[in-house]
C-alpha cells in the first residue's frame, strides 16, 4: 500500500516504514513540531453556557456599532 506523506507529500509504502505515515523522521518531527506550537486545532464544539455568552457578546456589540 502506497501513500503520500502528509509533510512533503512524497509518495510512501505502508509496509515496512517506521515513520508511516509520513516519509522520515524529519517529516514526522516537523508535524510533532506543528501540533506543539498550536499550528493545528482540534475544534471543540461550545459548552451550552459559553455558547450563550458568544451570542449575548454579539449582540451587545451589534446594539453599539448602530
Amino acid at each position: 500500500m502506497t501513500m503520500r506523506c502528509p509533510i512533503c507529500k512524497q509518495s510512501v509504502t505502508w509496509e515496512g516504514n517506521a515513520f508511516r505515515p509520513f516519509c522520515s523522521e524529519r517529516c514526522k518531527m516537523i508535524d510533532l513540531d506543528n501540533w506543539l506550537e498550536g499550528r493545528y486545532r482540534v475544534p471543540a464544539p461550545l459548552d451550552p453556557d459559553e455558547e450563550n455568552a458568544a451570542g449575548e457578546s454579539s449582540a451587545d456589540s451589534k446594539g453599539e456599532l448602530d
